[in-house]
């Protein structure tokens, strides 16, 4: 039975509140870290939480500090944390582009980046991480099909408002919400993931989130030359609480 997903967007960090997207690899504003303190405690209350067997985070500053801070009860008990390069943001401005594995490593000592993709943080065209929307859309899929063939029943993963938008479930995360989901299949054999009606209807875990689905859009990526042709296939309810936010193209295996 595929896993329930936590979906984590990470705290505050300097370039959400400042603006200034040409901060490289931004770190969590002070403010960020006390929303991340707020994160921990609601999710200390949550049951299903309790129930976390596995931890990804992608490998970025503010994620990785995000998952250490929220998390940290369940990391203490001993809940593997994997690093995955999948899961960072996706556009290729400097806020959102990742720092060398040789200085993370030096950075957050406690932690093995060893399993890390090696050719992390490139995103040049042609890497699984470029910043095009084929290559988004790709790039959920898979993470999509990894988690579904995962043996845990819950797993959180922390990672970026962009791609968990775009790339896996089509909602809006506030800086350090979550959402739960839970897979199905759809038409066709379809993978896709059903919100739970607790943050579906609340706007997110904490409350923090807007409430909807929200589809990608012309200006979510620079244009390609097979735009035109590209055609998603979306299949939604009319009820927002608990339908269809994402469809990926790979059959379960």
């Amino acid at each position: 039975m595929p896993p329930t997903l936590i979906l984590i967007r990470h705290g505050e960090a300097k370039h959400n509140a400042t603006g200034n997207y040409n901060l490289r690899d931004p770190v969590l504003t002070d403010g960020g870290e006390q929303q991340c303190e707020d994160l921990q405690r609601h999710l200390k209350s949550l049951p299903l939480a309790q129930h976390v067997e596995r931890i990804i985070t992608s490998p970025m500053r503010r994620t990785i500090q995000t998952a250490q801070i929220s998390l940290q009860w369940l990391i203490k008990s001993g809940v593997p944390l994997d690093l995955d390069a999948m899961w960072q943001e996706n556009s290729d401005e400097a806020c959102d582009t990742g720092t060398s594995l040789r200085k993370l490593a030096k950075e957050f000592p406690n932690l093995d980046f060893s399993t890390v993709d090696r050719i992390f943080p490139d995103k040049a065209i042609g890497t699984p991480y470029a910043y095009t929307r084929s290559a988004n859309q790709a790039r959920g899929e898979a993470c999509l099909k990894y988690l579904y063939n995962r043996p845990e029943r819950v797993i959180a993963v922390v990672s970026h408002g962009g791609f968990l938008r775009t790339g896996i479930t089509r909602r809006r995360y506030a800086n350090a919400d979550y959402r739960i989901f839970t897979f199905g299949n759809g038409p066709q054999g379809h993978l896709h993931l059903w919100e739970d009606d607790t943050t579906s209807k609340k706007g997110g875990g904490m409350g923090r989130s807007e409430v909807g689905v929200f589809e990608i859009k012309e200006w979510d990526f620079p244009p390609e030359a097979d735009d035109q042709n590209e055609d998603d296939e979306v299949y939604e309810d009319d009820d927002d609480s608990g339908d269809f936010v994402d469809a990926a193209e790979a059959a379960p295996s």
